[in-house]
């Protein structure tokens, strides 16, 4: 059955209500916690403390301005929109074995226009929604059902990326067994895809399924992760060439820990072997990052670089092979930028990322990324993994360009406001492919949670 955007905005706003309602009720049960100006936070502890604990509800309301220009690599017109994105989360956790939660988000993008895609709106909408069974304790065997916001490592394979107004989800079953020291995932997972015009589905004929580990001590150890997965994907779930279906395997590693002198440090690595449609697939993937803390008058500032590395494909238009590394479904913000421009493909990615740490409060943020193309005769990928531009005889240039970015974050909870602008200077690359393009971005943004 299809339900009608607005039909399911009204449902979200009785959810509202009746949630309201509830709260209300709560907060007359315990009338001192309304006494300290958070008006969801307050009536939230009280349900849990009502509920011994059982109950927990939380929520998120956000906004965002963006004002993106330059930047339309497909000829659009520039975009000034408001972002703006409502959460409600309610848990039920009746003993120390079982947990029940779920999530309705509601996403719009006033300005975007009718036809704004399901990456910016999506009436409200079953966000989240499973069910968790373990082991008393800390320990043992737990299982994870039905529709969850997954994150492994760094977000650099698996991850829910929290930045975009509409945030990815799995619907997913994961086994996990966990010791002192490590996990061990055994993991399905098939990404949501969001629709504007119906509640959105599970659409499993795009999947991963495989093993992910995690060995960990304490705050000041090392963390190593080890992983084998395997990603399909048919036509129904978004393969898009003429025949065949993707078939990718993906073994890899990343270790993160302390060095001397205060330094800490990361370094991944992935191959991947399979197939894409008919061509053989190989392809390979490693980040470095080194990171450091030194202190400014008594004030904290943090530097990071950061290389990255994607393979691309020598001969695009060999059809029997392919070398162009698959991103999975990555987290792809502030990786090669923030303004979110390219993805984890056929790039060669250098970051610098200066945070300084004013008070408590507040903290600003410079950062430095320039792009080369792996491989100059395939394609410049954006975010989503779609091929954007493409120099078919690599006479273009390798050089993308470089980008740079300031932007602040204030936190007083519960709210927090953000302000960034991002500027792109064109390489040879952009400069041949598109010439009239200088992108820009500008943003301002405000968030309230409880």
């Amino acid at each position: 059955m299809i339900i009608s955007p607005s039909l399911r905005y009204s449902l979200f706003a009785s959810y509202v209500r009746a949630l309201g309602v509830v709260i209300l009720c709560c907060w007359g049960l315990r009338p001192a916690a309304g006494q300290n100006g958070d008006f969801f936070g307050s009536p939230a502890g009280s349900l849990s403390a009502w509920s011994k604990g059982k109950l927990k509800l939380s929520g998120e309301v956000r906004g965002r301005h963006e004002r993106r220009s330059g930047q339309n690599f497909s000829g659009g017109p520039d975009l000034d929109v408001s972002l703006w994105r409502t959460r409600l989360t309610l848990s039920y956790l009746p003993n120390g074995w079982l947990k029940l939660a779920g999530t309705l988000q509601d996403s719009r993008a006033p300005g975007y226009g009718p036809n704004g895609p399901a990456s910016v709106r999506n009436a409200a909408d079953l966000y989240e929604g499973y069910l968790e069974l373990s082991q008393p304790g800390s320990r043992g065997l737990s299982l994870s059902l039905g529709r969850r916001a997954l994150n492994y490592g760094d977000g650099k394979l698996i991850a829910t990326p929290n930045w975009g107004n509409v945030s990815r989800t799995f619907d997913h079953a994961r086994l996990r067994y966990r010791t002192q020291s490590a996990d061990y995932d055994f993991l399905f997972a098939s990404p949501v895809k969001p629709r504007t015009d119906g509640w959105d589905q599970p659409v499993l004929g795009d999947h991963l399924w495989g093993f992910y580990s995690t060995f960990h001590g304490s705050e000041e150890a090392s963390q190593i992760e080890i992983y084998a997965l395997r990603r399909e994907q048919n036509r129904p779930g978004g393969f898009a060439a003429p025949s065949g279906r993707l078939k990718i395997n993906t073994a890899g590693g990343r270790w993160a820990g302390p060095l001397p002198s205060g330094w800490k440090g990361a370094l991944e690595i992935a191959l991947q072997t399979g197939s894409v449609g008919p061509a053989r697939h190989r392809a390979a993937t490693w980040t470095g990052t080194l990171t450091r803390r030194w202190m400014v008058d008594g004030k904290p500032l943090d530097g990071s670089l950061e290389y990255k590395y994607a393979s691309g494909s020598r001969d695009p238009r060999d059809s029997t092979r392919s070398g162009t590394f698959d991103q999975l479904y990555f987290s792809g913000h502030d990786r090669f930028g923030h303004m979110d421009l390219f993805g984890w493909r056929n790039v060669h990615d250098v970051r610098l990322l200066w945070t300084l740490g004013l008070n408590k409060s507040l903290t600003m943020n410079l950062m430095y990324n320039s792009w080369w193309l792996a491989s100059r005769r395939d394609a410049l990928y954006g975010g989503s993994g779609k091929a954007i531009l493409r120099s078919p005889d690599g006479s273009a240039g390798s050089h993308v360009g470089q980008e740079w970015d300031v932007f602040g974050v204030y936190q007083r909870k519960p709210f927090s406001f953000g302000l960034g602008a991002g500027l792109v200077l064109r390489g040879a690359f952009l400069r041949n492919m598109a010439p009239s393009l200088s992108p820009l971005y500008l943003y301002v943004s405000h968030t309230y949670a409880f």
